[in-house]
C-alpha cells in the first residue's frame, strides 16, 4: 500500500485521488490545467453527471479523499448530490468542496448546513482560479490521514 492511501473499514481512502463533479467543459478544463500545474501527482476523475455517484462510491473499493462539487448543473444538482454523498456514513471521511460560481450567502449556508466541508467561489481570472484551488486542494490534503509507516 503506497504512502497516499489510508486503510479504512474495507474500502481505501486515497489521497492522490480526486473527484471532480462539474458539468461545464470549460470549467472541468481549466480544473485539469491547474491541478496538473499545482499537483502533478494527483489522480484527477471527472464527471459532468452527479446522478449515481454516491451509489457508485458507496460500492467503491477505492474512495478519492476529495471531491470537489459544482451546484449548477442539470439533472441531478450539487446540492442533490451533496445530500446523497452525505447521507451515506461511509463516505464521511471523504471531503467534499463545493467549487462553484454562486456567491450567494444563503446558497454558502445551505451547503454547510448539508455537510460540505469547503464552499470556494470559482474567480473567473485563471491565475487567481488556480490559486484558490492549489490553497483548497493542499488544506484538504494535508487533513486526510497518513497511514502508518
Amino acid at each position: 500500500m503506497g504512502a497516499a492511501a489510508e486503510p479504512l473499514a474495507g474500502y481505501l481512502l486515497d489521497r492522490r485521488l480526486i473527484l471532480v463533479v462539474e458539468d461545464s467543459a470549460e470549467d472541468a478544463e481549466a480544473i485539469e490545467r491547474a491541478l496538473n500545474r499545482s499537483h502533478p501527482h494527483l489522480i484527477l476523475e471527472f464527471t459532468a453527471d452527479g446522478a449515481g455517484v454516491a451509489t457508485r462510491l458507496e460500492k467503491a473499493n477505492r474512495l478519492p479523499g476529495m471531491i470537489l462539487l459544482d451546484l449548477n448543473m442539470p439533472g441531478m444538482t450539487g446540492h442533490e448530490v451533496l445530500a446523497s454523498l452525505r447521507s451515506l456514513p461511509r463516505l464521511d471521511a471523504v471531503a467534499v468542496v463545493v467549487f462553484t460560481s454562486s456567491t450567494a450567502s444563503a446558497e454558502v449556508d445551505a451547503c454547510y448546513a448539508a455537510g460540505a466541508d469547503s464552499y470556494i467561489y470559482k474567480p473567473v481570472n485563471f491565475d487567481l482560479f488556480r490559486t484558490v484551488l492549489k490553497g483548497a486542494v493542499d488544506y484538504w490534503q494535508a487533513q486526510i490521514p497518513q497511514p502508518p509507516a
